[in-house]
């Protein structure tokens, strides 16, 4: 199974998330074609509502805890609560990579 795909099934599993984007960025780093290495999430769930930031991400941290020691190197999270997600102003785009040799 692709990572990609394993890191939804996992998130919605956990987090019965009412907005779910995964975003394999890999194509934007220094890695070979192909990479399931960087990824960016955008994740809002009730299950936040009571969680700060750090708890949030500490929570996804935990659910894609064998992803984050294998294969991805990088994880850009946006976590909201329903009524945090409401009051955004949508999540900024991802900047260009600043290096890395790929190897």
């Amino acid at each position: 199974m692709k990572i990609e795909q394993l890191i939804i099934e996992k998130l919605t599993q956990a987090f019965r998330p009412s907005v779910l984007d995964v975003v394999n960025e890999s194509h934007m780093h220094n890695v070979p074609a192909g990479s399931e290495s960087h990824f960016k999430v955008v994740l809002v769930s009730e299950a936040f509502s009571e969680l700060n930031k750090v708890k949030q991400h500490q929570a996804v941290y935990k659910v894609l805890a064998d992803e984050l020691a294998g294969e991805v190197h990088a994880l850009a999270l946006h976590t909201f609560d329903e009524a945090a997600w409401t009051a955004s102003e949508g999540v900024p785009l991802s900047p260009n990579c600043m290096g890395g040799s790929g190897k």
